[in-house]
């Protein structure tokens, strides 16, 4: 079986998949039956194009037979599938964790019967993104998925989700806009917007008319990124929606202006024109975005601003250009994706258990739940670059390559890395000591609930005898069952062991980076799927 020649399937299965999730809206049972099956189809197919193109192969597939330029061109090459399958790995965990958190609160018919065709056209449209030859196709891909997000990010209506759905339904549609102004200018200089036929067309063009569509293009995909100073609208706006929709916001959506990035970087703009700009704003997204996450007391917005910091690494990659920073960049999304996402997961189990995520409310957790205390810890440490983990490798690749031919500015960035890596650090850090380590009564607005279970806890443990701490480990463990549903708990444990998976597979899996990033600089391997032979 050629998965490549049926790569289209990675945007029709969720399509399709959304159309029957919707007949089907006042059976919920029948919904989740229905998404969770579609995303284990994609899973399966990205595996097999994954496996296809791991060699170094390029595919491209043309719609309706009409060949390049003129048609709709799919493109299946070693970033696109990598982000795929990513992507739909990320998607399945969060939806199971979903469900759980569904079955576990007794959904009703309404707002969550819209989840899961709402959730399935979002992965659709990420998955036509990262598919995409040419600009009007990936402007398509983008507002499929800021469609389905705008329903997802005001489930349930209050005023507080509609409140940050305007901000970033404002800010995605002028995204929006400066995307389709750059496409129509791109067609009008070139005539053409596959990308292919532009990466032969482009550098015809003077250099003045080039920048300007260079500027535009990274402004839209700037603002999608989320790198600063087009991030401000993130923090306010992920943290309300409910804890899944949360999850794959972050773990998806910027990276999919990440991928545009990288994507046009190498393909139509490779001369390095404006490098030395995206230094500099790739040194302002990680140390304001970090600096930001420091002042925050709520969990969920700390890991909103040190989601926007992070993203500055992967635009430092990109800045550095070469194919060892390309390849650690491509490196670090997948770590990224996967551990960002686990821990907004972690984030959504906190507030459960504890019916709040605010650092200042909380404390005695690694005590009460000692499984949750292990789910957060091991992506924390990840985020933060402690090796052996995958946050260390990715990061060590990036300023390797970068060290390796620096001139004053990019020393300034490196710092700024090191900088931002130790910050994180000490944001985790702090976390865990004041919500994990202190004792819940030592918090600075102490939660009755916890401090009532850990008085429960060390009364059991009080007893007496040898079986005194099992019993009190046990009740602990009681107490956790109790307000987490087990099916959270291994869908967030899942996306944890992927992290790990990053680290024991690193050899392979970078090394299989470092071919895309190869396909990426060369270019000829992409023009030449896309573009017929004359």
């Amino acid at each position: 079986m050629n998965f490549l020649e049926l790569s289209p399937l990675a945007v029709l299965l969720p399509i399709f998949g959304a159309g029957a999730a919707f007949l089907a809206r006042r059976r919920l049972r029948t919904q989740r039956l229905i998404t969770i099956g579609i995303l284990c189809l994609t899973m399966v197919l990205e595996v097999g194009m994954v496996a296809a193109v791991w060699g170094g192969e390029s595919y491209a597939i043309h719609i309706g037979g009409w060949d390049a330029p003129f048609g709709i061109a799919l493109m299946v090459d070693g970033f696109s599938a990598f982000m795929l399958l990513i992507s739909t790995v990320v998607s399945l965990a969060v939806l199971l964790y979903a469900t759980s958190q569904g079955l576990a609160d007794g959904d009703e018919p309404g707002p969550v019967s819209v989840f899961h065709p709402a959730y399935l056209i979002l992965l659709a449209g990420v998955s036509n993104a990262f598919l995409a030859a040419d600009l009007f196709n990936l402007y398509v891909g983008f507002e499929i998925l800021l469609t389905a997000s705008y329903v997802l990010l005001t489930l349930g209506g209050t005023a507080e989700r509609i409140r940050a759905g305007t901000t970033y339904v404002v800010v995605s549609v002028v995204s929006s806009v400066i995307f389709l102004m750059a496409i129509a200018m791109i067609y009008a200089a070139t005539g053409t917007v596959n990308m292919a036929d532009l990466a032969v067309k482009l550098p015809e063009l003077d250099q003045g008319p080039q920048l300007i569509l260079h500027v535009l293009l990274l402004i839209a995909f700037g603002i999608k990124a989320a790198v600063f100073p087009l991030s401000l609208w993130l923090p306010d706006s992920y943290p309300t929606a409910p804890a899944p929709v949360t999850a794959v916001f972050a773990g998806l959506l910027t990276k999919v202006g990440v991928y545009a990035i990288v994507r046009t970087e190498t393909l139509l703009f490779p001369g390095g024109t404006v490098n030395a700009a995206l230094l500099v704003v790739a040194t302002l997204t990680m140390v304001i975005g970090i600096l930001g996450a420091l002042a925050q007391t709520d969990f969920k917005r700390m890991l909103s601003f040190t989601l926007t910091s992070h993203i500055g690494y992967l635009i430092f990659g990109v800045a550095v250009g070469g194919p060892l920073a390309i390849a650690a960049t491509i490196y670090y999304v997948g770590h990224h994706i996967i551990v960002q996402t686990s821990l907004f997961m972690v984030a959504g189990l906190i507030e459960r258990r504890a019916e709040s995520a605010n650092v200042t409310k909380l404390g005695s957790l690694a005590k009460l739940s000692p499984a949750l205390a292990i789910l957060f810890f091991i992506p924390a440490i990840n985020l933060g670059g402690i090796p052996p983990f995958s946050g260390f490798l990715g990061k060590f690749g990036l300023l390797h390559a970068a060290a390796a031919d620096a001139d004053a500015l990019t020393w300034v960035v490196i710092g700024a890395g090191l900088l931002t890596s130790l910050l994180t650090l000490l944001a985790i850090i702090r976390v865990w000591a004041r919500m994990f380590w202190r004792r819940a009564a030592d918090a600075e607005v102490p939660s009755a609930q916890l401090v009532a279970e850990s008085t429960r806890v060390l009364e059991q443990t009080a007893v007496g005898g040898a079986q005194a701490p099992h019993l009190g480990r046990k009740l602990a463990r009681e107490l956790e069952a109790e307000s987490l549903p087990w099916g959270m708990r291994y869908a967030t444990g899942s996306l944890v062991v992927a992290g790990i998976a990053l680290t024991v597979f690193a050899g392979p899996i970078f090394a299989f980076c470092q071919r895309v990033a190869a396909e990426l600089i060369a270019r000829e391997p992409f023009i030449n799927a896309v573009l017929p032979l004359s």
